[in-house]
Protein backbone atom coordinates (compact mmCIF):
# COMPACT_ATOMS: atom_id res chain seq x y z
CA UNK A 1 0.00 0.00 0.00
CA UNK A 2 1.37 3.41 -0.99
CA UNK A 3 1.72 5.95 1.81
CA UNK A 4 1.88 9.68 1.16
CA UNK A 5 5.07 11.44 2.16
CA UNK A 6 4.67 14.23 4.72
CA UNK A 7 4.76 17.68 3.16
CA UNK A 8 7.77 19.85 3.83
CA UNK A 9 6.27 22.69 5.81
CA UNK A 10 7.93 25.73 7.30
CA UNK A 11 5.55 28.44 8.42
CA UNK A 12 1.78 28.25 7.99
CA UNK A 13 1.69 26.98 4.42
CA UNK A 14 3.61 24.75 2.05
CA UNK A 15 6.83 26.60 1.23
CA UNK A 16 8.19 27.87 -2.03
CA UNK A 17 10.59 25.42 -3.67
CA UNK A 18 14.02 26.18 -5.01
CA UNK A 19 16.14 24.25 -7.48
CA UNK A 20 18.40 22.95 -4.71
CA UNK A 21 15.46 21.48 -2.82
CA UNK A 22 15.52 24.05 -0.04
CA UNK A 23 12.17 25.02 1.42
CA UNK A 24 11.41 28.64 2.23
CA UNK A 25 8.27 29.51 4.15
CA UNK A 26 5.81 32.02 2.75
CA UNK A 27 4.62 35.20 4.44
CA UNK A 28 1.17 34.83 5.94
CA UNK A 29 0.90 37.98 8.08
CA UNK A 30 -0.07 41.38 6.61
CA UNK A 31 3.04 43.22 5.47
CA UNK A 32 1.94 46.36 7.33
CA UNK A 33 1.86 44.45 10.62
CA UNK A 34 5.18 42.76 9.84
CA UNK A 35 6.94 46.07 9.12
CA UNK A 36 5.36 47.76 12.17
CA UNK A 37 6.55 45.05 14.56
CA UNK A 38 10.00 45.07 12.96
CA UNK A 39 10.25 48.85 13.44
CA UNK A 40 9.07 48.47 17.05
CA UNK A 41 11.70 45.81 17.75
CA UNK A 42 14.65 48.01 16.73
CA UNK A 43 14.33 50.64 19.52
CA UNK A 44 13.43 47.90 22.03
CA UNK A 45 16.64 46.04 21.21
CA UNK A 46 18.78 49.19 21.23
CA UNK A 47 17.31 50.40 24.54
CA UNK A 48 17.83 46.98 26.11
CA UNK A 49 21.51 46.91 25.11
CA UNK A 50 22.07 50.46 26.34
CA UNK A 51 20.39 49.70 29.69
CA UNK A 52 22.80 46.80 30.30
CA UNK A 53 25.83 48.94 29.42
CA UNK A 54 24.87 52.17 31.21
CA UNK A 55 23.68 50.50 34.43
CA UNK A 56 26.88 48.46 34.50
CA UNK A 57 28.87 51.68 34.30
CA UNK A 58 26.73 53.45 36.91
CA UNK A 59 27.37 50.83 39.58
CA UNK A 60 31.12 50.78 38.84
CA UNK A 61 31.92 54.48 38.80
CA UNK A 62 33.35 56.98 36.30
CA UNK A 63 35.75 55.64 33.65
CA UNK A 64 35.50 52.08 34.99
CA UNK A 65 35.29 49.08 32.64
CA UNK A 66 35.02 46.26 35.19
CA UNK A 67 31.67 45.99 36.95
CA UNK A 68 29.85 43.33 38.92
CA UNK A 69 26.84 43.84 36.60
CA UNK A 70 28.51 43.48 33.21
CA UNK A 71 26.98 43.76 29.75
CA UNK A 72 25.00 41.37 27.54
CA UNK A 73 27.00 38.34 26.39
CA UNK A 74 27.78 39.37 22.80
CA UNK A 75 28.51 42.95 23.89
CA UNK A 76 30.91 41.77 26.60
CA UNK A 77 32.87 39.55 24.23
CA UNK A 78 33.15 42.18 21.52
CA UNK A 79 34.10 44.98 23.91
CA UNK A 80 36.96 42.85 25.24
CA UNK A 81 38.18 42.32 21.68
CA UNK A 82 37.93 46.08 21.09
CA UNK A 83 40.39 46.57 23.96
CA UNK A 84 42.86 44.38 22.05
CA UNK A 85 42.82 46.52 18.91
CA UNK A 86 45.51 49.22 18.51
CA UNK A 87 44.59 52.88 18.93
CA UNK A 88 45.36 53.67 15.27
CA UNK A 89 42.12 51.84 14.40
CA UNK A 90 40.19 54.76 15.93
CA UNK A 91 39.23 56.61 12.75
CA UNK A 92 36.97 59.57 13.42
CA UNK A 93 34.20 59.58 15.98
CA UNK A 94 32.26 56.59 14.61
CA UNK A 95 34.81 54.11 13.25
CA UNK A 96 36.46 53.46 16.60
CA UNK A 97 37.83 50.17 17.96
CA UNK A 98 34.37 49.18 19.23
CA UNK A 99 32.93 49.69 15.75
CA UNK A 100 35.66 47.54 14.17
CA UNK A 101 35.20 44.80 16.77
CA UNK A 102 31.44 44.60 16.25
CA UNK A 103 31.77 44.89 12.46
CA UNK A 104 34.53 42.30 11.98
CA UNK A 105 32.94 39.76 14.33
CA UNK A 106 29.65 40.36 12.49
CA UNK A 107 31.28 39.59 9.14
CA UNK A 108 32.62 36.29 10.48
CA UNK A 109 29.16 35.36 11.82
CA UNK A 110 27.57 36.22 8.46
CA UNK A 111 29.96 33.77 6.78
CA UNK A 112 29.12 31.08 9.37
CA UNK A 113 25.40 31.62 8.72
CA UNK A 114 25.85 31.01 5.00
CA UNK A 115 27.70 27.77 5.72
CA UNK A 116 24.97 26.57 8.07
CA UNK A 117 22.19 27.36 5.59
CA UNK A 118 24.15 25.63 2.85
CA UNK A 119 24.23 28.35 0.20
CA UNK A 120 25.21 31.97 -0.36
CA UNK A 121 22.15 34.20 0.01
CA UNK A 122 23.07 37.77 -0.88
CA UNK A 123 19.68 39.12 0.19
CA UNK A 124 20.22 37.61 3.62
CA UNK A 125 23.74 39.09 3.79
CA UNK A 126 22.47 42.55 2.83
CA UNK A 127 19.73 42.23 5.45
CA UNK A 128 22.32 41.43 8.13
CA UNK A 129 24.42 44.44 7.13
CA UNK A 130 21.40 46.75 6.80
CA UNK A 131 20.23 45.90 10.31
CA UNK A 132 23.42 47.24 11.83
CA UNK A 133 22.91 50.81 10.56
CA UNK A 134 19.64 51.87 12.29
CA UNK A 135 20.47 49.70 15.28
CA UNK A 136 23.82 51.42 15.81
CA UNK A 137 22.23 54.86 15.44
CA UNK A 138 19.55 54.04 18.01
CA UNK A 139 22.17 52.74 20.44
CA UNK A 140 23.91 56.10 20.19
CA UNK A 141 20.66 58.03 20.75
CA UNK A 142 19.62 56.03 23.82
CA UNK A 143 23.13 56.18 25.25
CA UNK A 144 23.18 59.97 24.98
CA UNK A 145 19.66 60.12 26.42
CA UNK A 146 20.49 58.07 29.52
CA UNK A 147 23.76 59.96 30.00
CA UNK A 148 21.93 63.29 29.95
CA UNK A 149 23.34 64.67 26.70
CA UNK A 150 19.89 65.82 25.52
CA UNK A 151 18.79 67.27 28.85
CA UNK A 152 20.63 70.41 30.04
CA UNK A 153 20.91 70.45 33.81
CA UNK A 154 20.63 66.67 34.14
CA UNK A 155 23.78 64.55 33.99
CA UNK A 156 21.94 61.35 33.22
CA UNK A 157 21.48 58.37 35.49
CA UNK A 158 23.42 59.02 38.71
CA UNK A 159 26.27 56.80 39.87
CA UNK A 160 25.13 54.34 42.51
CA UNK A 161 27.99 55.01 44.91
CA UNK A 162 27.05 53.74 48.38
CA UNK A 163 23.29 53.87 47.74
CA UNK A 164 21.87 50.35 48.12
CA UNK A 165 18.58 51.53 46.58
CA UNK A 166 20.34 52.64 43.37
CA UNK A 167 22.32 49.42 43.19
CA UNK A 168 19.10 47.39 43.43
CA UNK A 169 17.40 49.65 40.87
CA UNK A 170 20.26 49.27 38.38
CA UNK A 171 20.32 45.49 38.83
CA UNK A 172 16.59 45.44 37.98
CA UNK A 173 17.12 47.74 34.98
CA UNK A 174 20.05 45.61 33.79
CA UNK A 175 17.98 42.43 33.92
CA UNK A 176 15.06 44.32 32.37
CA UNK A 177 17.36 45.37 29.53
CA UNK A 178 18.15 41.71 28.84
CA UNK A 179 14.41 40.97 28.78
CA UNK A 180 13.84 43.82 26.30
CA UNK A 181 16.56 42.42 24.05
CA UNK A 182 14.95 38.97 24.18
CA UNK A 183 11.46 40.28 23.32
CA UNK A 184 12.88 42.41 20.50
CA UNK A 185 14.71 39.37 19.09
CA UNK A 186 11.45 37.43 19.14
CA UNK A 187 9.65 40.18 17.20
CA UNK A 188 12.18 40.79 14.47
CA UNK A 189 12.99 37.10 14.07
CA UNK A 190 9.31 36.48 13.43
CA UNK A 191 9.10 39.48 11.08
CA UNK A 192 12.23 38.20 9.32
CA UNK A 193 12.83 41.36 7.27
CA UNK A 194 16.39 41.99 8.42
CA UNK A 195 18.29 40.35 11.27
CA UNK A 196 21.41 41.06 13.25
CA UNK A 197 23.96 38.39 12.22
CA UNK A 198 24.04 37.00 15.77
CA UNK A 199 20.25 36.65 15.91
CA UNK A 200 20.18 35.17 12.41
CA UNK A 201 22.66 32.57 13.68
CA UNK A 202 20.44 31.84 16.67
CA UNK A 203 17.38 31.39 14.43
CA UNK A 204 19.21 29.00 12.08
CA UNK A 205 20.48 26.95 15.02
CA UNK A 206 17.06 26.96 16.65
CA UNK A 207 15.06 25.56 13.75
CA UNK A 208 17.68 23.46 11.98
CA UNK A 209 19.68 21.93 14.82
CA UNK A 210 17.96 22.57 18.19
CA UNK A 211 14.49 21.17 17.51
CA UNK A 212 12.98 24.64 17.80
CA UNK A 213 14.14 25.23 21.37
CA UNK A 214 15.07 28.93 21.72
CA UNK A 215 17.10 28.55 24.92
CA UNK A 216 19.31 25.79 23.51
CA UNK A 217 19.86 27.75 20.31
CA UNK A 218 20.78 30.89 22.24
CA UNK A 219 23.36 29.00 24.29
CA UNK A 220 24.90 27.52 21.14
CA UNK A 221 24.93 30.94 19.46
CA UNK A 222 27.06 32.23 22.34
CA UNK A 223 29.98 30.08 21.14
CA UNK A 224 31.40 32.77 18.77
CA UNK A 225 31.45 35.60 21.38
CA UNK A 226 32.82 33.15 23.96
CA UNK A 227 35.72 32.27 21.65
CA UNK A 228 36.27 35.97 20.92
CA UNK A 229 36.27 36.76 24.64
CA UNK A 230 38.66 33.94 25.50
CA UNK A 231 41.12 35.09 22.84
CA UNK A 232 40.82 38.73 23.89
CA UNK A 233 41.14 38.02 27.62
CA UNK A 234 44.24 35.89 26.98
CA UNK A 235 45.90 38.71 25.03
CA UNK A 236 44.89 41.40 27.54
CA UNK A 237 46.08 39.27 30.47
CA UNK A 238 49.49 38.72 28.86
CA UNK A 239 49.82 42.46 28.25
CA UNK A 240 48.81 43.35 31.82
CA UNK A 241 50.83 40.59 33.45
CA UNK A 242 47.74 39.21 35.17
CA UNK A 243 44.19 38.06 34.52
CA UNK A 244 42.20 40.89 32.92
CA UNK A 245 38.46 40.40 32.45
CA UNK A 246 36.23 43.37 31.62
CA UNK A 247 32.52 43.77 30.88
CA UNK A 248 31.51 40.37 32.32
CA UNK A 249 29.34 40.28 35.42
CA UNK A 250 26.05 39.18 36.98
CA UNK A 251 24.06 40.67 34.10
CA UNK A 252 26.11 38.67 31.59
CA UNK A 253 25.34 35.47 33.49
CA UNK A 254 21.64 36.39 33.62
CA UNK A 255 21.64 36.97 29.84
CA UNK A 256 23.44 33.65 29.24
CA UNK A 257 20.97 31.69 31.34
CA UNK A 258 17.65 33.35 30.51
CA UNK A 259 17.75 35.45 27.32
CA UNK A 260 16.96 32.50 25.03
CA UNK A 261 14.17 31.28 27.28
CA UNK A 262 12.60 34.74 27.38
CA UNK A 263 12.73 34.86 23.57
CA UNK A 264 10.89 31.54 23.38
CA UNK A 265 8.34 32.79 25.94
CA UNK A 266 7.80 35.96 23.88
CA UNK A 267 7.16 33.88 20.75
CA UNK A 268 4.20 32.28 22.50
CA UNK A 269 2.87 35.18 24.59
CA UNK A 270 3.76 38.51 22.91
CA UNK A 271 1.37 38.78 19.95
CA UNK A 272 1.24 34.96 19.63
CA UNK A 273 -0.84 35.11 16.42
CA UNK A 274 2.17 36.65 14.67
CA UNK A 275 4.16 33.58 13.65
CA UNK A 276 7.58 33.23 11.99
CA UNK A 277 7.44 34.66 8.48
CA UNK A 278 9.37 33.30 5.46
CA UNK A 279 11.44 31.04 7.70
CA UNK A 280 14.52 29.84 5.81
CA UNK A 281 17.06 27.65 7.59
CA UNK A 282 18.12 25.47 4.67
CA UNK A 283 16.93 21.95 3.93
CA UNK A 284 14.66 20.43 6.59
CA UNK A 285 12.66 17.53 5.24
CA UNK A 286 10.10 14.94 6.19
CA UNK A 287 8.50 14.61 9.60
CA UNK A 288 11.11 16.89 11.16
CA UNK A 289 9.97 19.68 8.84
CA UNK A 290 6.38 19.20 9.98
CA UNK A 291 7.59 19.67 13.55
CA UNK A 292 9.46 22.83 12.51
CA UNK A 293 6.15 24.09 11.14
CA UNK A 294 4.50 23.44 14.49
CA UNK A 295 7.22 25.33 16.35
CA UNK A 296 7.02 28.24 13.90
CA UNK A 297 3.27 28.40 14.56
CA UNK A 298 3.92 28.21 18.34
CA UNK A 299 1.75 25.11 18.78
CA UNK A 300 4.60 23.27 20.50
CA UNK A 301 7.64 24.66 22.31
CA UNK A 302 10.29 22.51 20.65
CA UNK A 303 10.63 19.54 18.35
CA UNK A 304 10.68 16.12 19.93
CA UNK A 305 12.71 13.37 18.25
CA UNK A 306 10.75 11.56 15.55
CA UNK A 307 10.52 7.91 16.49
CA UNK A 308 10.47 5.40 13.63
CA UNK A 309 7.19 3.52 13.28
CA UNK A 310 7.64 -0.17 12.65
CA UNK A 311 4.98 -1.90 10.50
CA UNK A 312 2.63 -4.17 12.43
CA UNK A 313 2.79 -7.80 11.50
CA UNK A 314 -0.34 -9.80 10.89
CA UNK A 315 -1.13 -12.27 13.66
CA UNK A 316 -0.34 -15.89 12.80
CA UNK A 317 -3.35 -18.25 12.97
CA UNK A 318 -3.31 -20.93 15.61
CA UNK A 319 -2.23 -24.33 14.39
Amino acid sequence: MMTSQPKQLIGDVEPDRRDNGTAVGKRTAPMGLTISLFLLSLPLNALGNVLTAVTSNRVAGPDATASYLGAAFWTAGEYNMADVFPSWMNVGGICNVQFWSFFLVGLVVIAVNQLLVGRVNWLRILGNLAFLVPFSLLVGVFTDLLLGVFTPGWNGLPYAGDSMALHLLYIALNFGGVALIAVAISLYQRANIALHPADDLMQILRFKFCKGNAARAMWLSYLPPALVAIAAIAILSVRAGGLTVNYFGVGTVFAFLFQGGITGWADRHVIPSFTHQALDVGSVAGAAADRVSQVAQHTIEFIEPVEPVEPQRAAMPDA
